[in-house]
C-alpha cells in the first residue's frame, strides 16, 4: 500500500515544491517516537546543569557578593543576575544538543535524511522538523528552570513570563545555525569544534559578571556573540528593565534563524537531491 502510494504520488517540481511539501511535523513525530527509547538520564542532564550552576554560584558565591549592577543600571542580587543568563544557556544547550550531535549521527551514520528526502518531504521540511524538535527540548529545559526561578524569587517583574517566548527564539536561532554547521561535519573530531565555541561563549557572555569588567575591544567581541544577546534579552525581561535595545537582540536572532535555515536547506539539497 505504501509503495503504491509513493509510486502514484506526484514528484516535487519547481523551485518551491522541490524544497517544501508543508509537512515538517512528520519529522517531529519521528523524533518523539524515537525519544521513547532514549535514556532519560541523558535528556535530564541538560536541565540539571544550569540548576547546579545556580545552586553553587547563586547561593554559595552569591552569599559573598554584594548586589550586581545590570547593563540597565538596576542593582539586583547575584543570584537574580546569573539566573536569567543560565536560562538562556539552558535554551541554548537543549537546542544545540539535538541540532548537532543527533543531526550528525542521522546525517553520517543513520542515513536517515536520505530516506526522508526520498519521500514527498523536501529539505526545508527536514530542516524545520529537526529544528522544531530541538526547540521542544530547549523549551522543556527552560520551562523547568523558569519554575525554579519563580520559587526562588528570582523573577523580579511580571514581564518575566515573556522570557518563555524569548527562550523559544533563542533556541530557534541556535538550532537552525547548529544544524547548518553540523551538515558540514564529517567526523566526530570535527564535532569537538562546536564545544570549543560554546564553552568560551558560555563563560564570557556576561553570564557570571557584567560585560563592563572587560576592556572595550573585548566587549565588542562579546557583543558579537549570539549568547550575549540572549542573556541581555532575558535579563531585561526577568528584571523588568525593558528598553528599545531589546528589539536589536530580537532582530539578531531573526537574522540568525534565517541564515541557518537557508544554509541548512541548501546543504541538504546539495547532499541528497542535486
Amino acid at each position: 500500500m505504501t509503495a503504491l502510494a509513493s509510486e502514484t504520488e506526484p514528484r516535487r517540481s519547481g523551485s518551491v515544491r522541490a524544497l517544501w511539501s508543508g509537512n515538517p511535523w512528520a519529522v517531529v513525530q519521528r523524533g518523539l517516537i524515537a525519544a521513547r527509547s532514549s535514556s532519560w538520564v541523558v535528556v535530564l542532564s541538560g536541565f540539571f546543569e544550569p540548576v547546579f550552576y545556580l545552586a553553587s554560584l547563586g547561593i554559595g558565591l552569591g552569599s559573598l557578593i554584594e548586589d550586581v549592577e545590570t547593563s540597565s543600571g538596576m542593582e539586583v542580587s547575584y543570584a537574580a543576575f546569573i539566573a536569567p543568563a543560565l536560562l538562556a544557556v539552558s535554551a541554548m544547550n537543549g537546542a544545540i544538543y539535538d541540532s548537532t550531535w543527533n543531526v550528525f549521527f542521522k546525517l553520517n551514520y543513520g542515513k536517515l535524511y536520505e530516506g526522508q528526502l526520498s519521500t514527498s518531504l523536501g529539505p526545508l521540511d527536514v530542516a524545520l522538523g529537526e529544528i522544531m524538535y530541538a526547540l521542544l527540548r530547549g523549551l522543556v529545559y527552560a520551562t523547568g528552570f523558569m519554575i525554579i526561578m519563580q520559587f526562588a524569587g528570582l523573577n523580579l517583574a511580571p514581564t518575566a513570563i515573556l522570557a518563555l517566548p524569548a527562550v523559544v527564539l533563542i533556541a530557534f536561532g541556535f538550532a537552525s545555525l547548529g544544524m547548518a554547521v553540523t551538515s558540514y561535519m564529517k567526523t566526530f573530531q570535527h564535532m569537538d569544534w562546536i564545544n570549543m565555541v560554546l564553552l568560551p561563549m558560555f563563560l564570557f557572555s556576561a553570564t557570571f559578571y557584567p560585560i563592563t569588567v572587560y576592556p572595550e575591544f573585548v566587549q565588542a567581541i562579546v557583543m558579537a556573540l549570539p549568547l550575549w544577546h540572549g542573556v541581555e534579552l532575558i535579563r531585561g525581561l526577568t528584571t523588568g528593565a525593558l528598553s528599545i535595545a531589546m528589539l536589536g537582540h530580537v532582530l539578531y536572532y531573526v537574522v540568525m534563524i534565517a541564515v541557518g535555515l537557508i544554509f541548512t536547506t541548501t546543504r541538504l539539497r546539495k547532499l541528497f537531491l542535486d
